[in-house]
């Protein structure tokens, strides 16, 4: 089928986000397809604001793959269902076949999915003939069937040794200064982000002493309980904490009160609210640390598995649009823990869309404060190698800023509701 590829990201980015989106140009110019990339994402194609990636250069897609952010713009809009705002999806339409778009993908995580395949529903309907493609990525590693989500490998990666670097300062300290460091991470209602900073350390007396799953009710009285055994014990405490942490109530113990495009409550910060209570009830000094979106944009400690696997979805989802595969998302599939093996399979976006994969309870202790042996299992592979970045003379990393060349655009404005 003749006409052109439209790439476009979604959501919260990913370090490695761009190492898809670079396979994903690159293929597309391997098989002669011309490739456009819609800025900040489906707001892009409403807008008919759309980029040749074309005038780029070979060496900077180079660039791209290791370049953190997303290069062409992403966003955080809920798409309503066809018959909500058929408008907007005749628009999306619109633009589409005024640009001859022949295939779309997207990049994102489970709202992207749904979007997909709401997309690609409708298309079906209006008689355009459009193929659409889901590019999994997200650092939650929360989306269903796939066995990880590209950017979480990063995350874990950045997470865990953050959490050891830290932990060695704070063992130093100890003895006249701070004794509890609380690090807060990402992960709204899975906490895989929090599981894998449970890989910093091997033994009982390895930081981190403790985690905050999102999983788990918290309950205070024993989480300070085990705070003090543990200074005493060990002369100092680090606890790691899912921003999602809830009480027994099911309410978060840090909602701000907003929402976001999404409909999720923006979360104000567990960390302090677990700080005071242990200078409160303990008198502790501590120390806190919210790296908030550090975690996903730290593309100089990148995993190398998960830089690979970004580029193995980006250049499989291409290959399946062009075959004709519509409605469908690239997933990783394990093929064994040791030695680590993995492969690129279609699954259905339908299976994708809108479900949630939460960490199984069998990868939480008995007492809900650490990781177990089968956790550890699944988690380890997916940090292992370097991805670095070349640096250069000015000892940062090399990273590019695209031309983002504007396709002239063919339509009246869209009128926004």
């Amino acid at each position: 089928m003749p006409g052109k590829l439209l790439y476009a990201q979604s959501g919260g980015v990913t370090a490695v986000i761009n190492t898809s989106a670079a396979a994903v140009i690159a293929t597309a110019r391997a098989h002669g397809v011309r490739a456009y990339a819609a800025r900040n994402g489906i707001l892009g194609v409403l807008r008919e604001d759309l980029i040749d990636t074309g005038k780029e250069s070979a060496a900077a897609l180079r660039d791209l793959a290791h370049t953190p952010g997303g290069a062409f713009g992403s966003c955080r809009y809920k798409l309503k269902t066809p018959e909500a705002d058929p408008a907007a999806y005749a628009r999306l339409i619109e633009v589409m076949a005024a640009h001859d778009v022949r295939y779309f993908l997207y990049n994102g995580g489970n709202d992207s999915a749904d979007t997909a395949l709401k997309i690609s529903a409708y298309a079906k309907r209006s008689g355009h003939e459009l193929i659409c493609v889901g590019v999994p990525k997200t650092v939650d590693n929360d989306l269903a069937v796939t066995d990880t989500s590209p950017g979480f490998g990063s995350v874990a990666k950045y997470t865990a040794l953050s959490v050891l670097e830290a932990s060695i300062d704070v063992a130093s300290m100890a003895e006249s200064s701070t004794k509890v460091f609380i690090l807060e991470v990402m992960g709204r209602h899975a906490g895989w982000i929090a599981a894998a900073a449970g890989l910093a350390g091997q033994g009982p007396d390895d930081a981190p002493h403790l985690i905050l799953f999102p999983e788990i009710a918290f309950d205070e009285a024993a989480f300070l309980a085990r705070v003090k055994a543990t200074v005493e014990r060990v002369g100092w405490c680090t606890v790691v904490a899912s921003e999602g942490l809830k009480n027994a109530a099911g309410q978060f113990l840090a909602e701000a009160g907003g929402r976001d495009a999404f409909g999720h409550a923006q979360l104000g910060g567990v960390a302090p609210v677990l700080a005071q209570r242990v200078r409160e009830k303990l008198g502790y000094k501590y120390h806190w640390a919210l790296p908030d979106y550090l975690q996903r944009s730290a593309r100089h400690i990148a995993s190398a598995t998960d830089a690979a696997q970004a580029a193995a979805v980006g250049r499989a989802a291409v290959e399946y649009a062009l075959a004709g595969h519509n409605g469908v998302i690239p997933v990783i599939v394990r093929g064994s823990d040791a030695p680590y093996r993995w492969k690129i399979a279609p699954a259905p976006l339908a299976k994708v869309a809108n479900h949630e994969k939460k960490l199984p309870r069998g990868y939480i202790t008995r007492d809900g404060y650490g990781i177990t042996a089968q956790a550890r299992k699944y988690l380890a592979p997916l940090i292992h190698g370097e991805a670095y970045p070349p640096y250069d003379t000015t000892g940062l990393p090399r990273y590019v800023k695209l031309k983002n060349a504007a396709v002239p655009r063919k339509l009246a404005a869209w009128a926004q509701p």
